[in-house]
């Protein structure tokens, strides 16, 4: 996926990325090819609701926090499917802005 290697790249680079993610996972939240800020962020500063940059079984995605147990992170899309439990070390960003 080609904007997943653009947002690892520019977090690496400047901490902060913005994309044109394409998908219907998180409908209502974030259309198909909106652009997407993401931010570097440490797991401490997530909580549940947030939309993070998660690396989810050697993929990534854009999921929301459904529920937090410690450092492990119940992940899940806009359209009700759960994914499973992460933990905080493969949290690697969160989604700051939502834009056409």
């Amino acid at each position: 996926m080609g904007w997943v290697n653009d947002v690892l790249k520019e977090l690496k680079e400047n901490k902060i990325a913005k994309v044109r993610p394409f998908g219907t996972s998180m409908r209502g939240k974030i259309e198909s090819g909106q652009l997407v800020t993401i931010e570097l962020v440490s797991y401490q500063n997530v909580n549940t609701g947030d939309i993070v940059f998660v690396k989810w079984k050697n993929n990534y995605l854009l999921h929301l926090i459904k529920e937090i147990q410690e450092d492990k992170f119940l992940i899940g899309n806009n359209l009700g499917k759960i994914n499973g439990w992460v933990l905080g070390k493969d949290i690697i960003g969160k989604v700051t802005g939502v834009c056409d």
